[in-house]
């Protein structure tokens, strides 16, 4: 009878052990078929992200990454290949070898995502057709890409600012336009308007086939002097707007004249009322004449600074490659299913 009693009581504080144990376990985790219980596996786990090539062949610090997101270790050893949750290709080398660059002979583990990196607009990134098949995610300027990494953004601001507009403004504006270009190829879109525009106005250029290189301490102190900048893009894709419009106008205190994708293109990343569209003129010439006309009205011209009040631009510099690849980081939990670019040459070519 005693061991009867014995054997209960025995089974009963071993109910309660257990209860009290799976209770706990809620406790800490959720449910663990919970959406709450998923969500937090997913934020706590660490990933790795191997860059399998530097960027131009330039290497930099991996450290920042740690620093600013605990869940996210960054390395450039390519023995950690078969531990890592991405590996990030920089395209530039890729377009020397294609395929020659890519680590196919090792054994790649399922579900590694394999991360395309370009800065480059299509007309730079070479045949893409020989990667295909390979890529599971784009990172690149475009706003469809798996990773969305762009030159620039306008940031609002947390309180909107009520300063007269010349604050803005830089005072010692003593040319009517400035241009500061490397390559000055005569085939490009960019050089035929810019011919056409200096035989109506003023057009200081600076660089090959200018005034010769600014050094790049005295880069917005020089376009600080202008009216206007022309933020001229190499060629016209799809959300290809570079810091000829995030740093050289914006942050040099000039009013962008840009050419590149179409004016609601530019509308979506930035104030409609901060730029000059070169296609908003049926002629070159009808550009010229109003922006000379529009330099010589002060307050319409300080109109095209509104966007200070409510914004801080903000900029990505592509030679900073960390900070670009450190945007995987936050966006583990949020990532698109596993997929394969089976065409990743059309996906870019738009």
């Amino acid at each position: 009878m005693k061991l009867h009693r014995y054997l209960l009581w025995s089974l009963l504080m071993l109910t309660v052990a257990i209860i009290i144990i799976i209770s706990y376990v809620y406790m800490i985790n959720g449910n663990p078929g919970s959406p709450s219980a998923v969500q937090v596996k997913a934020v706590n786990k660490t990933h790795i992200i191997l860059l399998w090539n530097w960027p131009f062949g330039t290497p930099f610090s991996l450290e920042r990454c740690q620093k600013e997101h605990s869940n996210c270790i960054m390395v450039a050893n390519r023995s950690r290949f078969p531990e890592a949750d991405f590996v990030v290709f920089h395209n530039w080398e890729l377009a020397l070898s294609h395929t020659e660059q890519l680590p196919l002979n090792l054994i790649r583990p399922e579900k590694q995502r394999w991360v395309w990196l370009t800065a480059e607009s299509p007309l730079f990134n070479g045949n893409l057709k020989p990667l295909n098949g390979y890529f599971n995610m784009t990172m690149t300027y475009r706003r469809d890409s798996d990773i969305y990494v762009p030159y620039g953004m306008l940031v609002p601001k947390n309180n909107v600012s009520e300063e007269p507009l010349e604050n803005f403004i830089p005072k010692n504006k003593d040319k009517l336009v400035c241009w500061i270009v490397s390559n000055h190829n005569p085939k490009y879109l960019r050089t035929a308007v810019y011919e056409k525009l200096k035989t109506v106005i003023p057009v200081e250029v600076y660089g090959r086939g200018g005034k010769g290189r600014i050094p790049a301490e005295d880069l917005l102190s020089t376009i600080s002097r202008c009216y206007f900048y022309l933020a001229f893009e190499n060629s016209v894709y799809k959300d290809y707007i570079t810091e000829k419009l995030w740093y050289n106008s914006y942050s040099g205190g000039a009013v962008p004249v840009v050419l590149g994708p179409s004016r609601e293109n530019y509308e979506a990343v930035t104030d409609k009322d901060s730029f000059i569209h070169v296609n908003d003129f049926n002629t070159v010439e009808e550009l010229g004449v109003f922006l000379k006309n529009l330099a010589a009205d002060k307050e319409r011209y300080a109109s095209y600074f509104s966007y200070r009040r409510k914004y801080e631009v903000r900029r990505y510099e592509w030679c900073s490659w960390c900070s670009r690849m450190c945007k995987l980081c936050p966006t583990f939990s949020s990532l698109p299913p596993y997929k394969v670019y089976e065409h990743l040459d059309a996906s870019q070519n738009v």
